[in-house]
């Protein structure tokens, strides 16, 4: 029986039976420990979504080409112009700093992560993001019910209120975003509207305490390389070094420096399945920073997750021919590719 500290030296290649689209990367799960190699040269493409936000129609479907051209090419840009307050980010550090260390052990584990629909929400304790690695993080996730329940899921009243604010900034971009990629595809851009209001979502609030000499010897990965199973992510510019992306096109990885403020944007597996791999859900991980003084600082990071809710249907999109995978309940879809991190009786396999 494979155990996690097996899956350090783990592939991608020996989970893909669980993977519900094409990937045919092949990278090990932790950093460094086959003389990984760097892009140097590759920048994430910046787009302006504010294009979108306040321009006219010319400036909608400018927005549209450039960003679908960023997602297509690697499947991540960097979105500027949001009007996402950028103070919420720089506060939202020091709450997530608060929230996993003013806490114990006992109280966090009260609200144990546990599946509500296709996702599991809640506390994971450092090293048991997954069943697959002993990845060096705490994580807490908050889907759309935390937020209409909050005693329920959160220890404190105010972080709800609080991140209930950032989490109703994004939601302004999720139509844009969608409707951008529609445009690009040659779609109806309104096809989502109505799916996508309300939509369900993931908020993960993630915790790396600094590094110690013992986890660094372990050949331990901060986060393993992995791909989001979403639509799409966002993922407020981190202000510690760490995101690596890998780049399908030479297989090396490339490290993503976004600005403060910025909001960094990827495709997920529910993408790549309804755009018939046109946009692909692309391979990233957090590493260990290159800085010894960095590793002895701690990281947070918040992304957002968007899905649509569990009994919608993943199709390929009606405007592209030839699709290459049949239509999957988004249930069925979701926890056969996280049954791979939680074992395989998560999967929900009903029709």
């Amino acid at each position: 029986m494979q155990t996690k500290e097996d899956g350090v030296r783990a592939t991608n290649q020996d989970f893909i039976r669980y993977d519900q689209v094409e990937k045919r990367q092949n990278y090990q799960l932790a950093e460094g420990l086959d003389g990984d190699q760097f892009d140097e040269d590759f920048q994430i493409r910046t787009v302006d979504i504010g294009l979108f936000l306040h321009g006219d129609d010319a400036g909608k479907r400018a927005f549209a080409t450039q960003l679908g051209d960023a997602l297509h090419e690697i499947g991540f840009a960097i979105l500027t112009g949001h009007d996402v307050d950028p103070n919420l980010y720089a506060e939202a550090g020091r709450r997530i700093e608060e929230i996993f260390t003013g806490l114990t052990l006992d109280d966090k584990m009260r609200f144990r992560a546990e599946r509500f629909g296709s996702v599991n929400q809640g506390y994971f304790p450092i090293k048991e993001t997954s069943n697959m690695h002993p990845d060096l993080v705490e994580g807490w996730v908050f889907c759309r019910r935390a937020f209409e329940e909050t005693k329920s899921f959160w220890p404190m009243d105010e972080q709800a209120e609080f991140f209930g604010r950032i989490v109703a900034g994004h939601e302004t971009l999720i139509l844009p975003v969608m409707q951008s990629l529609l445009t690009y595809l040659g779609c109806d851009a309104h096809l989502f509207d109505e799916k996508l209001t309300g939509t369900n979502f993931g908020l993960r609030l993630n915790y790396y305490p600094p590094v110690s000499d013992a986890d660094d010897a372990t050949g331990a990965a901060r986060l393993l390389g992995h791909e989001d199973i979403d639509l799409f992510t966002f993922l407020p510019a981190p202000r510690v070094e760490g995101l690596q992306i890998l780049n399908r096109r030479n297989m090396k990885w490339v490290r993503i420096a976004a600005p403060p403020g910025s909001i960094i944007l990827n495709t997920g597996d529910y993408m790549q399945r309804i755009s018939n791999d046109i946009f692909p859900s692309t391979t990233h991980r957090v590493s260990k920073p290159r800085d010894p003084r960095q590793r002895v600082a701690t990281r947070v990071s918040f992304p957002m997750a968007v899905y649509l809710w569990e009994n919608e249907m993943l199709e390929v999109l009606p405007c592209i021919a030839n699709p290459k995978y049949p239509p999957v309940k988004a249930i069925q879809f979701h926890t056969s590719i996280t049954s791979k991190f939680y074992g395989d009786d998560y999967a929900v396999t009903e029709a």
